[in-house]
């Protein structure tokens, strides 16, 4: 990655850095998200090892990163943070496309 760094977010991962182009005498910023691949192995492999199953007796439904919380925001508009929305953050759960965010087996 090229261009003076800027910013880091914790949370999500994100780096944020700045360009500039001496020949166009722009700048631009770019942000370049977290790699989500890592928490979709690690769920893939508590599914398989745990069923979802914690220490405590509960249940570890799903591992959601941030930034599919944003694209659902964008895509769905469903605000996984937001208690009214929860039939359709079960509904994208439920769904082949994001079943890998799943940790355990069960239907919401």
């Amino acid at each position: 990655m090229s261009g003076l760094f800027l910013d880091f977010d914790p949370l999500t991962g994100t780096i944020e850095r700045f360009h500039f182009d001496e020949a166009a005498r722009k700048f631009t910023i770019t942000r370049h998200p977290r790699d989500v691949e890592p928490i979709i192995d690690r769920n893939k492999r508590l599914s398989f090892a745990t069923d979802g199953k914690t220490p405590g007796g509960g249940i570890h439904v799903a591992s959601i990163p941030i930034e599919v919380q944003m694209l659902w925001l964008q895509k769905h508009g469903v605000r996984l943070w937001d208690k009214n929305h929860w039939p359709g953050v079960k509904r994208l759960l439920n769904s082949d496309e994001y079943r890998y965010l799943r940790i355990n087996h069960m239907i919401l």
